[in-house]
């Protein structure tokens, strides 16, 4: 078959058009393929919550046009063979590696809503059907704690003491106030004393805790009110429940893995 010169050009335009689309721009005669764009904008979308704009695609594409520019120029200075830059980029692509291959199994063994409703039910239950409004005072030495609560049996209040002896800087500028709060999230020195307390009453004996830089204190809680616990729905915290299960998992898968391993000095 022979083709006029007018339907030549149509064909060589339809074949060279598709190829041409694969590539989003060229910086010196390299190409930046439109699947770079594709996945950033993405990213965009599923982790930032952002639409699928022009706008959004004409700036993931500028910032791949600015950083081919800043890649070749770095490329051309020599600091792909710097010793620095070589660890640096091994390390981020151990790191990547490490990544894909931690998706990988997530997506071999996915959390089902079966865990999911499991967890979610052993959490509600241990959380129990109440929450207490708490107030505390931390002081440094069990002395302090006992001279402290002498002056609260004595009729001194309870958030005007705290704001003037309370070592903790962030709750003594609030008279102690540690808001509303579930059973499950106290340490089981703080649940044994609250559980003996009723309204308006104060832990006559000092709680002695470690606090996170291993030193001592001692605490005085009172206990103001309780209320009818307000646990959350499972649609509203199911993500939380997925990605704490997740984590569990990879851990576990991590554990196994170290096991396997032949681990020498």
């Amino acid at each position: 078959m022979t083709f006029k010169p007018a339907h030549l050009l149509v064909v060589l335009l339809a074949t060279a058009l598709p190829a041409m689309a694969q590539n989003v721009a060229t910086v010196n005669g390299k190409a930046i393929p439109a699947s770079q764009l594709e996945a950033l904008v993405k990213q965009a979308v599923t982790q930032g919550q952002q639409q699928d704009t022009p706008q959004l695609r004409a700036q993931i594409k500028q910032d791949l046009v600015v950083n081919e520019v800043l890649i070749q120029e770095a490329e051309k200075s020599g600091l792909a063979k710097n010793a620095d830059v070589k660890q640096a980029i091994e390390q981020a692509r151990q790191t990547i590696l490490v990544r894909a291959m931690m998706f990988d199994y997530l997506k071999k063994n996915p959390v089902t809503d079966a865990e999911v409703q499991a967890e979610y039910d052993k959490q509600k239950a241990q959380a129990g059907d109440k929450e207490y409004h708490l107030f505390n005072i931390v002081l440094d030495t069990e002395d302090e704690a006992k001279a402290t609560i002498s002056k609260l049996k004595g009729g001194a209040k309870f958030e005007e003491l705290a704001k003037q002896v309370s070592k903790d800087p962030g709750n003594a500028s609030k008279g102690g106030d540690l808001d509303w709060s579930v059973p499950s999230n106290w340490p089981p020195a703080f649940a044994q004393a609250l559980t003996k307390l009723q309204k308006g009453q104060f832990t006559e004996t000092p709680v002695k805790m470690t606090d996170a830089q291993g030193k001592d204190k001692f605490h005085i809680v009172k206990l103001d009110d309780t209320r009818t616990a307000k646990f959350p729905t499972l649609e509203e915290v199911k993500r939380d429940f997925v990605n704490g299960i997740s984590q569990q998992r990879l851990q576990a898968y991590q554990q196994t893995l170290i096991k396997k391993a032949k681990i020498a000095p």
